[in-house]
């Protein structure tokens, strides 16, 4: 019984390794592009769409560029090699995940966080005026 015992920790263990080793690079957490630039690791950079610099789909290439400007205003030209997400111009924050490239950071995935109508305030104040405005649910 003793044997199993031991043989079962080992195995827990080593499993337990394994995924670290494999797995422990990404599951990093945010960072600005300065920091992926620095670590040349895969990345999530949050920040906002530089409203101000261009942006630009080519349709030959499917490749979408635009400009980000991350939490410490660091502004850098984003590749993504997709179409626009829905909701881009919408968006209140915008999460690229990918890596730093020579001449652009290169996203292979976008995440964009529109607002949400339940924080509009104006919504809630209209069903705080009328509670029959409410849907009722059907039993």
């Amino acid at each position: 019984m003793k044997i199993k015992t031991i043989l079962g920790v080992v195995a827990i263990l080593g499993f337990g390794g394994m995924l670290f080793a494999n797995f422990g690079s990404q599951v990093g957490g945010y960072q600005n592009f300065a920091k992926a630039e620095a670590t040349g690791t895969r990345a999530h950079v949050v920040g906002t769409w530089a409203e101000d610099l261009p942006m630009q789909y080519d349709r030959q290439e499917n490749v979408f560029i635009f400009h980000m400007r991350d939490k410490n205003g660091t502004v850098r030209r984003v590749r993504y090699a997709n179409p626009k997400p829905a909701n881009f111009e919408e968006a209140e924050e915008v999460v690229v995940e990918g890596y730093a490239g020579d001449d652009a950071f290169i996203a292979e995935s976008i995440l964009v966080k529109c607002p949400s109508k339940y924080n509009d305030a104006r919504g809630l104040d209209s069903t705080k005026a009328n509670p029959d405005a409410m849907p009722s649910r059907s039993r």
